[in-house]
């Protein structure tokens, strides 16, 4: 078995560190940043679920952030492994809408189409 075979707090940064590509990050800090925007990510994703609002702008430059400073294959994967499963629909609403995530990809999970209507609408 691979060290990274399942992705578990133990190895989760490890594996962020191994994919992170990034030019202009100067020190530790900047890593850090980065890997807090899958917090942010969550609460924005916890607060449409609670609320119904949704912040698709703030939540699309979150993720063009992500997936511009780690490899794609590894930023989605790091994604599905921070977001809560229950945002996991709107989370590949998003991913689809972006073209980072290819729609034979996750099939098992559905798209939310609330989600999906106010992404065609920008």
């Amino acid at each position: 078995m691979k060290v990274f075979d399942v992705l578990n707090s133990d190895n989760f940064e490890f594996y962020a560190a191994k994919h992170y590509k990034n030019p202009s990050c100067l020190d530790i800090k900047d890593f850090k940043d980065d890997l807090a925007r899958f917090k942010y990510i969550n609460r924005l994703l916890r607060k449409y679920e609670t609320t119904g609002v949704l912040s698709e702008r703030l939540i699309l430059n979150h993720l063009i952030i992500v997936y511009n400073v780690f490899e794609i294959a590894a930023a989605t994967r790091m994604v599905f492994y921070r977001v809560a499963p229950e945002h996991w629909s709107t989370v590949k609403t998003f991913l689809l809408y972006l073209n980072y995530l290819k729609t034979d990809q996750k099939k098992e999970v559905s798209t939310d189409l609330y989600v999906a209507k106010k992404l065609q609408s920008i």
